[in-house]
């Protein structure tokens, strides 16, 4: 199950994977409270959140994400190596980080040779800290995770095979552009511009704000393309809070792949959760979906 956290509101949704068909969404729920600690605790009482080993998500400000080039040296000491290439990376001190790393993979018919991989650091205490919020509220915590993964575990769901795809969401944060191949991220971009703005009564600010996203998508996927030649991306997809904004038609318009707009009916069995068949509580639930995608894999 994952439960994410939204100001003083936390949201809690579990999936069940099932072998050729959707994944099928069992719960969704989300409740304010006066703090984080008095939302998790009404999360735990009415999700029964004891039963499941939990998984969370951290805000884009609690973390940093980084390409490195990935150490040529044994996966035991892998991380190792990456913590001494962050030193002089990171905003705070690199021994009051804590460090995970997550590969980029290499195009398997290419020659082998040097290759990135993304480094996530946060700092020790407020990784402590979220894990004794948690605590506090009896929700077990297994899980760490950020919503670059989150968004990707739901693209892998549209990718068709052989293909990238690009997928662009929106929240109060901010946007994320990922591409993803094959199930794996290869791209991870944030966007500063949040939903309201999309949405101005001035036509020509407005004007302003489609121009600057696809200016940062056209930059980010001609980087991406001349990085990665061997992928080819399919097509872009945009999250649900971008329904009725306008900005599907304006990409569409201006950009060279074909742009839709996610429907999470079409990759997820919703049949439980009727409260998520609206494009704003798909939005709501839209990261919390993608954590609970989650299954565990070999980590490096």
């Amino acid at each position: 199950m994952a439960v994410t956290l939204l100001g003083d509101a936390a949201c809690a949704a579990h999936v069940r994977r099932v072998s050729s068909a959707a994944p099928v969404v069992t719960l969704a729920a989300c409740h304010a409270g006066a703090s984080a600690g008095e939302a998790l605790e009404k999360i735990a009482k009415e999700c029964d959140a004891a039963r499941h080993q939990c998984t969370t998500l951290l805000a884009p400000r609690e973390y940093q994400i980084l390409s490195v080039d990935a150490p040529n040296v044994p996966s035991d000491e892998l991380k190792t190596a990456v913590r001494w290439r962050l030193k002089d990376m990171l905003d705070f001190h690199v021994d009051d980080a804590t460090i995970d790393v997550l590969d980029v993979p290499l195009d398997k018919n290419a020659p082998s040779r040097n290759h990135s991989m993304y480094a996530i650091a946060a700092r020790n205490q407020l990784i402590g800290q979220r894990q004794a919020l948690f605590s506090d509220a009896k929700v077990p915590l297994s899980v760490i995770d950020i919503p670059e993964m989150a968004q990707r575990n739901i693209a892998a769901l549209l990718e068709q095979e052989g293909r990238g795809l690009a997928f662009l969401s929106f929240d109060t944060e901010g946007g994320l552009l990922t591409v993803t191949y094959s199930g794996e991220l290869y791209l991870a971009r944030r966007i500063d511009v949040t939903p309201d703005q999309f949405s101005q009564p001035d036509a020509e600010k407005n004007a302003a704000v489609f121009d600057r996203v696809t200016l940062e998508l056209q930059r980010s996927l001609d980087h991406f393309d001349r990085q990665y030649h061997f992928i080819t991306i399919a097509r872009l997809v945009l999250s649900p809070s971008l329904a009725n904004s306008g900005l599907q038609a304006y990409l569409a318009s201006n950009l060279y792949l074909p742009v839709e707009t996610l429907n999470l009916e079409t990759v997820l069995d919703i049949s439980k959760a009727a409260e998520l068949r609206t494009p704003e509580a798909q939005q709501r639930y839209f990261l919390t979906l993608g954590a609970a995608l989650r299954h565990e894999e070999k980590t490096l």
